[in-house]
């Protein structure tokens, strides 16, 4: 007997059933201006383009314009890429202009329907940001749908790493850009330290469209994004603890491989502490305890993670035996340039004894999730995303649709096939390969790790089955090998096919053949290459498909269970037949650390023989469960992260908002006059207490704080003898003398260069003092959950002692402009003389006579000594260049813009 629930599922269909029905009518206005679309000539589409821009100019909505826009899309990308969008993918297309992620199954053109809602946003001129997990997809992509958009009169731009900055200014200029998540949140933290508006690269923050949205708002979500610079070098003490580590035995320390957490036990601290006075690292007298040890401990802490939580070749893998590169856990991929802190990265770098990078210190960082919510409107796709619906719906407030296959699925799900070990799993795993492949079934391996697919690969190749396989050893070819996937009897193993973004087609892919074909023999027809290939494709598709379609075997169960989805998704696409299996083994690390107790009590009751499976739905329950467990956990901890970086993404848009008016202001003498005013107010009220009398006045430290910090010699003492000299008289003379010195010096510089004066280091002393305040945010956030044990919300606590910290920062900030202002001074035509003839100097002696251009007199300028040993090809020898002197390499350029640049 059927529900009540499901009984009025099948009469009134799901929420998400009638969310999709309820755009049927906005399909059938598309289809019904198709004939008239299709009568416009070329020129025609970008006149409707430009047509549609002056009516948004006069007030129409996008939503009246949408069929229109649809239509004209539709036409644009038949004519420039032979594909009409079928109606599902303009469903999909305006849930996305709509503020929503469409889910859409593997294969069925997600592609394409981004250009719908881009080019419909396109047309208000604020720019568009369609965003991709690699580079690789952001090139394909743009290139591919650049068609569709200059058939209609819009610019495509593409953002990648290391692009010259004029490239990459012109390419955001443009109506639709192509990016990388991480390459658009390093370009904004960029932008937040560039010291010229005309030097920033992002102009609006208005529409965003990520692909593959799961992973990049939810999977990546929990590392932030962080631009450093090098800190000092403690290389030495890496090593030394790293020999102490591998000493410790079992009962030294704790490890909780749910929450990857390692402790060292009260037995484990002891034996430490020998160790470390053994090796000279801890002082003879001083324990771990003490707070002098905190370095100390916190370098021990991270060593024993890298031994204990990092596995070589499953979350990194050593490259050519000289430099550690992160895996992604989720695509398999390596993230070169990626690093951890907080001395982690070096840790590992000791462990596997390569070179040891330099620690860095924060300059600036963000969230994914606090990035993306700088967009007016946000949207995304993905083939799954329904299982994380909820933590759409509360981090970003995007709502997520399932958009109905183009075609019914035809591929066969099959129950999971549980072994008793990984050993009996493998041996079961290699006999259905080896079935399947004599069939010439085309099988795709998912495993979950680097190391496991390779001891699966040594395992066919020990059975003579012929494959490939795909993991971050294999990034550069991965294309070429996901193309082939769908080949008969191809056997592919792949790592976490999460996000690959090229579609196994079943006979192989089309588009791949004809590059290879052309490449081969370039005198060849094109045209005739294509139909020969075409005909050669189409009947080994239908090979394929006979021998039953892709077969997607699926070695271990992933945490998430959007990484199976996604998995057994490459198989069925666009109603090709499948099937796909998971093989699973009760020493599988989700069985081992999350599966239930009675799952193995049940099995091991059964009295398996070896080499038996288990099959039934209820183990499919169980493990559905246990990852909905380990979701529900990886959600709170983003959450968490998320609740403590609101609190200084607060203080961040203050910081930027800040730095963005000051570069946008002309002239801030009002702003510095404000400041130096407001320091007078605080050194009058510590040192000339209001209502008190003269004996009681602190005049020797006010005296010492006015020139310290105002840099005037005043007669402070003095005034203190005089009769009716109160806190006021005082504030107002100092007010007066401060003002005047400044005006001298505006007299003495010009007006133009004292205001650029005062900009620049307005912008200098905000820029450090936010590092300086981003270290001390760390620091306290290390900390903080101790007070968890006093019965204190850690949270609450930070928030309260990070909003202190701000104040303080400010505070500082005001008195440090003021500083550093009153110090700048002009210099005499003599001054100017011999800094050019002691620049010349050093040039000659470093450079051996090389000619560099002379620097620029500048306030607070002062030559560096010539240091002996100095080379310019050695940056070790260089010590430390100012920022704006000129680069010690001779190019000429100041050092921030050589060899300073913050990259």
């Amino acid at each position: 007997m059927l529900g009540f629930g499901t009984l009025a599922k099948k009469v009134f269909g799901t929420a998400n059933d009638r969310q999709v029905k309820a755009t049927r009518p906005i399909i059938a206005k598309i289809n019904a201006l198709e004939p008239e679309f299709e009568k416009l000539s070329d020129e025609g589409l970008k006149e409707k383009t430009a047509e549609f821009k002056e009516r948004i100019a006069k007030g129409e909505s996008l939503d009246d314009l949408l069929p229109e826009a649809f239509a004209n899309c539709r036409e644009a990308a038949k004519r420039a890429l032979g594909l009409r969008a079928f109606d599902v993918q303009m469903t999909g297309g305006i849930f996305m202009h709509r503020g929503n992620i469409a889910e859409m199954r593997t294969g069925e053109g997600k592609t394409l329907v981004a250009t719908f809602p881009a080019y419909l946003n396109g047309l208000t001129g604020r720019g568009v940001h369609v965003v991709t997990v690699n580079d690789y997809l952001a090139k394909r992509d743009a290139e591919w749908m650049s068609k569709v958009y200059a058939a209609l009169g819009l610019t495509t731009g593409i953002v990648v790493p290391n692009q010259p900055e004029a490239d990459k200014k012109q390419a955001y200029a443009c109506d639709i850009v192509y990016s990388t998540n991480n390459e658009l949140g390093f370009d904004y933290l960029r932008d937040n330290m560039k010291s010229e508006l005309n030097q920033m690269m992002q102009r609006d923050h208005y529409f965003a469209i990520v692909d593959e949205v799961d992973s990049i708002l939810i999977d990546e979500a929990r590392t932030p994004l962080i631009i450093s610079g090098p800190a000092q070098d403690r290389s030495d003490l890496y090593m030394a603890i790293d020999r102490v580590i591998p000493t410790l035995s079992d009962d030294h320390y704790t490890m909780d491989e749910k929450s990857r957490q390692v402790t060292f036990t009260d037995d484990g601290n002891d034996f430490l502490e020998q160790r470390l006075r053994a090796e000279a690292i801890l002082p003879e007298g001083q324990s771990l305890y003490d707070p002098e040890s905190s370095t100390i401990v916190h370098h021990v802490n991270q060593a024993l993670r890298a031994h204990k939580l990092f596995t070589r070749d499953k979350d990194y893998i050593v490259r050519e035996g000289k430099e550690i590169v992160l895996i992604d856990e989720f695509t398999g991929r390596m993230m070169s340039g990626r690093r951890l802190s907080d001395g982690l990265h070096q840790a590992i770098e000791a462990k596997e004894n390569v070179a040891i990078q330099p620690e860095n210190v924060t300059l600036a960082s963000v969230t994914f999730q606090n990035y993306f919510r700088l967009y007016d409107k946000l949207a995304g796709m993905t083939g799954t995303a329904m299982t994380e619906a909820d933590e759409f719906a509360e981090i970003y407030g995007l709502g997520v649709v399932d958009i109905p296959t183009n075609r019914p699925v035809q591929r066969l799900d099959e129950h999971d096939q549980v072994y008793r070990t990984a050993q009996e799993k493998f041996g079961a795993i290699v006999k259905e390969i080896e079935k399947a492949h004599e069939t010439g079934q085309p099988v795709l391996v998912g495993t979950t790790s680097i190391d496991k697919s390779e001891y699966l690969s040594t395992l066919l190749k020990n059975a003579g089955v012929p494959h490939n396989v795909l993991n971050a050893r294999q990034h550069e070819q991965e294309a070429q090998i996901v193309a082939d996937a769908g080949k008969m009897g191809a056997v592919t193993i792949a790592t976490n096919m999460a996000g690959r973004g090229t579609d196994i087609k079943l006979g192989g892919n089309v588009e791949m053949k004809v590059m290879d074909a052309i490449a081969a023999n370039p005198e060849a027809d094109p045209d005739e290459v294509r139909r020969q290939i075409e005909a050669e494709h189409a009947s080994s598709e239908q090979e394929v498909k006979d021998a039953g379609g892709l077969f997607v075997l699926a070695t271990e169960r992933h945490e998430s269970r959007r990484i199976d989805n996604q998995l057994r998704g490459r198989s069925g696409r666009q109603g090709d037949p499948g099937r796909s299996v998971f093989f699973l083994s009760l020493e599988d690390d989700l069985m081992r650390i999350f599966g239930s107790d009675r799952l193995d009590k049940v099995l091991s009751g059964l009295g398996m023989k070896e080499g038996e499976a288990i099959i039934h739905p209820w183990v499919n329950k169980t493990l559905e469960r246990a990852q909905a467990k380990v979701e529900g956990r990886n959600f709170d901890i983003r959450k968490q992260l998320l609740k403590f970086d609101d609190v200084m993404n607060d203080q961040r848009k203050v910081i930027f908002r800040q730095r963005r008016e000051i570069m946008e202001n002309h002239n801030l003498s009002e702003t510095v006059k404000d400041m130096r005013h407001d320091v007078i107010e605080d050194l009058v009220d510590q040192y000339v207490p209001e209502r008190s009398y003269a004996d009681q006045w602190d005049v020797q430290g006010l005296y010492a704080a006015v020139i310290e910090k105002l840099g005037i010699d005043l007669p402070v003492i003095q005034w203190a003898e005089e009769d009716g000299v109160d806190d006021e008289v005082v504030r107002d003379r100092l007010v007066e003398a401060a003002d005047k010195m400044m005006a001298e010096k505006e007299e003495a510089f010009g007006f133009d260069t004292m205001r650029n004066i005062e900009k620049q280091i307005l912008l200098q002393t905000i820029d450090g003092k936010w590092r300086e305040h981003l270290l001390r945010l760390e620091h306290l956030r290390s900390v903080v959950g101790f007070r968890g044990y006093a019965q204190r919300d850690p949270l609450n606590e930070y928030k309260t002692e990070a909003f202190q910290l701000f104040e303080s920062l400010l505070e500082s900030l005001r008195e440090e402009v003021t500083q550093k202002l009153s110090r700048v001074q002009p210099m005499t035509k003599e001054q100017q003389e011999e800094l050019l003839k002691r620049y010349i100097q050093q040039q000659r002696e470093a450079q051996a006579g090389a000619a560099a251009p002379a620097p620029t007199p500048a306030a607070e300028a002062p030559a560096a000594e010539a240091r002996p040993g100095f080379d310019e090809n050695d940056e070790s020898t260089w010590g430390n260049p100012s920022r704006n002197d000129p680069c010690p390499c001779g190019s000429g350029e100041k050092f921030k813009h050589c060899h300073g640049r913050v990259a």
